[in-house]
Order: C-alpha cells, then sequence, then structure tokens
C-alpha cells in the first residue's frame, strides 16, 4: 500500500531510541523527509542510522522538551529547512514509575511539563504552519493506561489522559480546517523505557525480568508484547494519508488486552 508519504515532513520528538525511533525509521523508510530530536548524545547516531538504513533526509535538533525556548527553536528549524511540516509525532519519555505516597506535588509538576505540556507546546508550534498549509496531521503517543491503569504509573495514568483530552478537543477544532488529530496508545512494548520499568517491577517483587513479561502477557489474547516494528508501521499509517478518514481517535496499539467495549 502506498501511504502517500513520498516528500511529505515528519517531525518526530523524543525520537533517539524505542518507540520515537521506530516512528521516524518507517517515516522515513515510506519516503519522508524527517526531523528528529532528543537531550541526549545518542541522537547523531540514531540520525546517521535512518540515512544509511532508508536514504532520507534527516534533520537531527538537540531538544529538551520541558525547555519551552528547545520547543520553539525545534519547531522554527524545522520549518526552515524543509519549508513546511505534513506530521507531528508529539511522543516523549513518560513520567517515573510511583506510587502515590512514593512521590511528592514536584514529580507531578514535572510529569504535567514533560507530558502535557511538551505536547501542548508542540502543537502551538505546527499549528499556524498547517493551518497556511491547509493540512496536517498530528499523532500523540501516549499509553493504554488511558484505558486501564498501570500499577505503580500513577503519574502515567493521570496525565496521559490530560493529552487524551487535548487531542479530542483539537481534533474538533481543527478537523473542519484540514487538519487530522489522533493518538496512538501502545500496550507493553519490548524498549529501553519497558525494560527499566520490568526491571523495577522485578526488584519489588523479587522476582525476574522474564517472570514479569510472563505475567504481564498472560492476559493479552496474544499472549505477548507489541515489537517496536509493529508501532512503527501502525502509528506511520495513522499518521499518513493513508487513514484519511481516522480523527479524532485514540487508537489502541495493545494486541486486545483492553477488555473494554468502549
Amino acid at each position: 500500500m502506498d501511504l502517500g508519504l513520498q516528500d511529505s515532513v515528519a517531525l518526530v520528538t523524543a525520537s533517539s531510541s524505542g518507540l520515537g525511533k521506530a516512528a521516524a525509521m518507517e517515516f522515513a523508510r515510506e519516503g519522508a523527509r524527517v526531523a528528529i530530536c532528543a537531550r541526549t548524545d545518542q541522537l547523531k547516531a540514531t540520525a546517521d542510522e535512518i540515512r544509511d538504513q532508508t536514504g532520507a533526509e534527516v534533520l537531527d535538533i538537540r531538544t529538551d522538551l520541558t525547555r519551552p525556548k528547545d520547543i520553539d527553536e525545534l519547531v522554527k528549524r524545522t520549518h526552515e529547512h524543509f519549508g513546511r511540516i505534513d506530521i507531528l509525532v508529539a511522543n516523549n519519555g513518560g513520567p517515573p514509575p510511583g506510587n502515590f505516597l512514593d512521590l511528592q506535588p514536584a514529580h507531578w509538576e514535572a510529569a504535567f511539563e514533560l507530558t502535557l505540556m511538551s505536547t501542548v507546546r508542540l502543537c502551538y508550534g505546527v499549528l499556524p504552519i498547517m493551518l497556511e498549509q491547509g493540512s496536517g496531521s498530528i499523532v500523540a503517543s501516549q499509553s493504554y493506561s488511558v484505558k486501564q491503569p498501570i500499577d505503580h504509573l500513577i503519574l502515567s495514568n493521570s496525565v496521559r489522559l490530560a493529552v487524551i483530552g487535548l487531542m479530542k478537543s483539537l481534533a474538533n477544532e481543527f478537523g473542519p480546517k484540514g487538519i487530522r488529530v489522533n493518538s496512538i496508545n501502545p500496550y507493553w512494548t519490548w524498549t529501553e523505557r519497558i525494560e527499566k520499568l520490568l526491571a523495577d517491577r522485578a526488584s519489588r517483587n523479587q522476582t525476574t525480568i522474564k517472570e514479569e513479561v510472563a505475567r504481564i502477557t498472560q492476559d493479552a489474547p496474544l499472549r505477548r508484547m507489541g515489537t517496536i516494528e509493529e508501532y512503527g508501521r501502525t502509528i506511520v499509517w495513522l499518521a499518513s494519508p493513508a487513514a484519511s478518514f481516522i480523527h479524532g481517535h485514540a487508537l489502541m496499539f495493545d494486541g486486545g488486552a483492553v477488555k473494554a467495549t468502549l
């Protein structure tokens, strides 16, 4: 299937590793020009890897998504370099684990800045560009916890729901103006962050990571975690013109793990 992404421009945040990298790589494979960002030294190596594997044009910009000026500079440089921004994938690493009494208000404020306000600021940056173009696609990458809370992840369970409310509201406001807005909400998908969360669980439960994986996936109909390749293909389709009538949708990338009917 031709996804209609040839020569389009996709801005993918928090994309030096994990799910963000998987999305950026798949956009590049589909012929898009890609801007990636992260605050780590791994960013340059990831940009080189995507170029080597796909031949795509890749712009890498060092960015801390908790700093408003960094986000402004990210959007500005991407637009100046490519002349347009067709797709925004608003992705971030997610807040740390913890139960309510393990955390303090400062942890909540940091999670709010990273998870919600980074998405808000990115949308403020790209929406005027997309409105001038008369088209655009925004996808926020969140978590299946927006439907089914995950134990020991109270920050993620809470703040990610605010992002879903933002996406649904933007869909109502900007759909009539040619801009699609959706979210993708992955189940446990093997990345470095997931490995750290599983190590935390194993330490608390005095088990192994392998035992924690088996415990997590026993209630999933497919009996496994997702792969980053599956995630990349799914989010790129959702953001692409091939999904042109999918709008205001919170897509569950979960292998049927969430049992709710709505």
